[in-house]
């Protein structure tokens, strides 16, 4: 028998209800900051991830579904989505209108990795990039934006962990003196690091091997090597959130997963650590437009894991409103009333009334036995008697409260 590919998941009927309440609250949290939305593809050339992201990180080394299409261009599925936002906000001249521009996206990504509960091979983002502007203000509004965002959602018991990972000038230096505490521990090292110690050391204090993240509580602290324009713009993200009333934790191990972050990184997790526990976060890019051939232009953002977050939600069985239900179910007893029955269910539905019609040959019993399985509230029973009265009568499901209607008066008495 066919099944989903492993890493991926059908969202069934039942599902839907949470991901309709997190995308709703993603919509109207950026409809309240100004942020429009925008789409991009789901497959890009396989170079901006390449030329973004940086190897020596997983997503590039081992993660990215890579594919070379009939002309032989080299294409990968949407490894993330901050890189195909900063290609369109260059290749659409987004530039050219006033700073910031503020987009948000909601949408598939993909990375072959180890499927376990919140991470899968398809899983879905949620984001959004302040893109134009270098006010340490913005990279606080931007950590306003995800604290609400989870606030708007119910979740509760979370914390905002904070550092800055200084910028081009003086990170050099910083990842000089980590290689040093580093190459003291070469021995203790598991295989990925001992490559990072090499390609990519920052990366080093992000391992979760239990063996490195010993070597990393001693490592130095990036945020005593920030040149004195990064010390500035820390303190002042610290102050604005100061101000909002946000409370954060420094982490200064916090380093992110992506290469392109400068500045201020920040994530949301649960106080109750998990597995997969960050169910957020994000940072200032201020490199990474002019790396894909744009004019150097500042950047800040946000994405967080949908199944991630709908884990939680399920976790602290939030109280999540149920999806709109259909307004009446018709049954009809003999064909005449079933072309009856249709025209009805025709007329309510341009009248902007959901209905579900009975189908097939059920009797009576079990077409209202349908009706209460469906958790509907009214259902209309159409019958040779009704049909010869222009009428029909009308049921409550719950109370078992029958009444007879005439026909033209049906989308009044059920219109919400």
């Amino acid at each position: 028998m066919p099944k989903a590919p492993r890493g991926t998941f059908d969202i069934l009927p039942q599902e839907h209800i949470y991901w309709k309440y997190v995308e709703g609250k993603a919509t109207s949290l950026c409809q309240l900051y100004g942020y429009q939305p925008l789409s991009t593809p789901i497959f890009e050339d396989a170079q901006l991830f390449i030329k973004t992201v940086a190897g020596g990180t997983d997503i590039v080394d081992k993660e990215m579904y890579v594919f070379a299409d009939k002309s032989g261009q080299e294409l990968a599925l949407r490894a993330e989505g901050t890189a195909p936002v900063c290609r369109a906000y260059i290749e659409h001249g987004l530039f050219n209108l006033p700073q910031p521009v503020k987009l948000y996206y909601i949408g598939p990504a993909f990375r072959y990795e180890r499927p376990q509960a919140g991470r899968y091979r398809q899983h879905h983002q949620f984001g959004f990039e302040a893109l134009g502007e270098a006010d340490p203000a913005l990279d606080a509004e931007v950590i306003e934006m995800a604290r609400r965002f989870f606030d708007s959602l119910g979740l509760s018991r979370l914390s905002i962990h904070l550092n800055s990972i200084g910028c081009k000038l003086c990170r050099p230096g910083y990842l000089e003196v980590l290689r040093q505490h580093y190459s003291g521990y070469i021995d203790h090292l598991c295989p990925d690091c001992k490559a990072r110690l090499v390609r990519n050391p920052l990366r080093l204090l992000d391992c979760k091997k239990t063996s490195c993240q010993e070597i990393a509580k001693t490592a130095p602290k990036i945020t005593d090597y920030l040149c004195p324009e990064c010390q500035l713009h820390f303190q002042s993200v610290q102050k604005y959130l100061g101000a909002m009333n946000i409370p954060f934790h420094l982490n200064p191990r916090l380093v992110r997963g992506l290469d392109y972050y400068t500045r201020t990184v920040f994530e949301v997790e649960p106080r109750e650590k998990g597995g997969q526990s960050t169910l957020g976060g994000g940072g200032r890019y201020d490199d990474l437009i002019e790396s894909l051939g744009g004019k150097p232009t500042p950047a800040v953002g946000f994405a967080a894991g949908l199944e991630r977050i709908i884990l939680n939600l399920k976790k602290q069985k939030t109280d999540i409103p149920a999806l709109p239900e259909p307004d009446a179910f018709i049954a009809y007893m003999g064909e005449e009333a079933k072309i009856e029955a249709l025209k009805i269910a025709s007329e309510l539905r341009k009248a902007g009334i959901a209905v579900i019609m009975a189908t097939g040959d059920k009797s009576l019993r079990g077409q209202l036995r349908q009706a209460n399985s469906l958790g509907i509230a009214y259902a209309l029973i159409l019958g040779k008697q009704e049909l010869s009265k222009r009428s029909i009568m009308l049921r409550d499901m719950s109370s078992r409260e029958q009444k007879i209607i005439p026909l033209a008066e049906i989308a009044k008495i059920l219109k919400p």
